[in-house]
This record gives structure tokens, sequence and C-alpha cells, in this order.
């Protein structure tokens, strides 16, 4: 899978500094990335975030943490929000992948 794209030019110059010829090369580099691997990056972001706060929500419950906590209480409400409709089932990293691979479906193989 290639992400991102590498231009590599390089120039060579010729110059005679008195008696001696000084042959010189610069090498220029340019990556471009595509809109769509942007786009893939920011759904793989914010879906790990999410990921990120459900575990850390399930590590606490697991743990059995003291709900009366100030920190157990923010995250269990930060996190509420994301597992209220899936309550019981972990699926953010498929959705995740899933709404990824959806902006990709009409994209050629070579520039994904």
């Amino acid at each position: 899978m290639q992400e991102d794209r590498q231009t590599t030019e390089v120039r060579e110059t010729n110059e005679q500094i008195g008696d001696t010829n000084v042959q010189r090369q610069s090498v220029a580099k340019k990556t471009e990335v595509s809109g769509v691997v942007i786009a893939q990056r920011v759904v793989y972001y914010i879906g790990g975030l999410i990921i990120a706060l459900v575990f850390v929500r399930l590590l606490l419950q697991l743990l059995g943490a003291n709900q009366g906590s100030d920190f157990v209480g923010f995250m269990y409400g930060l996190s509420g929000i994301f597992v209220a409709p899936f309550y019981g089932i972990f699926v953010y990293g498929l959705l995740t992948v899933g709404i990824a691979k959806l902006l990709t479906i009409s994209r050629p193989q070579d520039e994904v």
C-alpha cells in the first residue's frame, strides 16, 4: 500500500574554479499525500481516540474503580456517549476500518 508519493530530483552542476573542475550535486525531495489518505488518517485517529476512551472505561470497570472518584466519573461521562448505542458490544474498531475503507472504495489500488 503506497500512501505517500515521493519525487526525488538530482541536479548536477560543473564549474571551473581556477584550474580545477568542481562538480556539485543537489538533491530535492518532494512528498505528496492525497486527500483520501489524509481523510483515512483522520478517521483512524478519531476512531483510535474513541477506542482508547472505551478501553479505559472497560479497564476501570474491570478493576472495580470507585464511581464516586472525579476521574472515574469524568471518564464514564466522556465515554458514555460512545458505549450507549452498543452497550456490551465492542465494535468501534470495525467501524473505524469500515469507514476508512469506504473512502477508498472507488480508488485504484495503486493510489491507496
